[in-house]
């Protein structure tokens, strides 16, 4: 081979070497780029590990958070129960106390009428037996009982047991009783205050229609009576029961104007008051 030549092959040997030797040098850096990368690859991983546990400790946290807050409402609204149950026993003492006490004036204002009606009684009887009864009758305390006497003595049981019935509460059987009464004493001086008694029974029994229509009924037989101001009085309070405000100031106003010494107009003024 000629010395050219020879130079020429070897410096293609060279150039052949060197591309190589190039070639391998590329490969290393490949290597090391995707080594480089997965290392990234794996500390991302690592990030993405350490971001799902700091999710799942923050998760758990909120349902921590959730039920505590669960737990604080329950506990608020159970709470504000044993409040308002202690609120309503509250309430329910201070109804006990007022009915009592509604009971205890009802009681004492029947009693006040029981005892005004006897004593009113005693004197409308005595007046009648005065009218009745001959002068010789009075003049004479040892004559025996006369007919009139004896009429008188079962007229006046008639009513007594009628009254007892409503004095014990008995108030159906009062009425009843009652209107026997007027039924056989049409003319009695017992009578308006037998009728007087049958309202106020219907009044006892909330019957504030009934009680309306018979003590009406007194008014138009007796105007007179000395029943007629507690008569007018009754009306007024079934009217107001019965939520009629302005037919009681009527019957109130009345019973002012035609019975002003009464003792139903004094309390008629004093109901008047509370209905302005």
């Amino acid at each position: 081979m000629k010395p050219r030549m020879k130079i020429l092959a070897a410096a293609m040997l060279l150039m052949m070497a060197g591309a190589a030797q190039a070639g391998l040098l590329s490969d290393d850096e490949a290597r090391a780029r995707i080594v480089e990368q997965q290392k990234q690859i794996d500390a991302q991983q690592q990030q993405v590990g350490e971001l799902k546990q700091i999710l799942q400790a923050l998760q758990g946290n909120v349902t921590a958070l959730e039920t505590a807050v669960r737990n604080q409402r329950l506990l608020d609204l159970y709470t504000q129960i044993e409040q308002l149950g202690t609120e309503i026993n509250n309430l329910r003492g201070q109804i006990e106390v007022l009915g009592n006490q509604i009971d205890g004036a009802q009681k004492r204002q029947k009693d006040m009428y029981v005892d005004l009606d006897t004593r009113l009684r005693r004197m409308e009887q005595a007046a009648s037996e005065a009218a009745a009864a001959p002068a010789s009758a009075v003049s004479d305390v040892t004559a025996a009982p006369t007919l009139k006497t004896a009429e008188a003595s079962a007229e006046n049981a008639a009513y007594e047991a009628a009254y007892g019935l409503f004095k014990i509460g008995n108030y159906q059987g009062a009425i009843a009783g009652f209107q026997n009464f007027l039924r056989t004493y049409p003319v009695s001086a017992l009578a308006p205050n037998a009728q007087y008694w049958i309202g106020n029974s219907y009044f006892a029994l909330r019957d504030f229609k009934s009680a309306i229509s018979s003590q009406q009924q007194l008014l138009a037989a007796y105007p007179d009576s000395a029943k007629a101001a507690d008569a007018l009085f009754n009306i007024a309070s079934s009217q107001i029961e019965l939520g009629d405000s302005k037919a009681a100031k009527k019957s109130l106003e009345d019973l002012v104007a035609k019975h002003p010494a009464s003792d139903a107009a004094a309390k008629a003024k004093r109901r008047l008051a509370t209905l302005k």
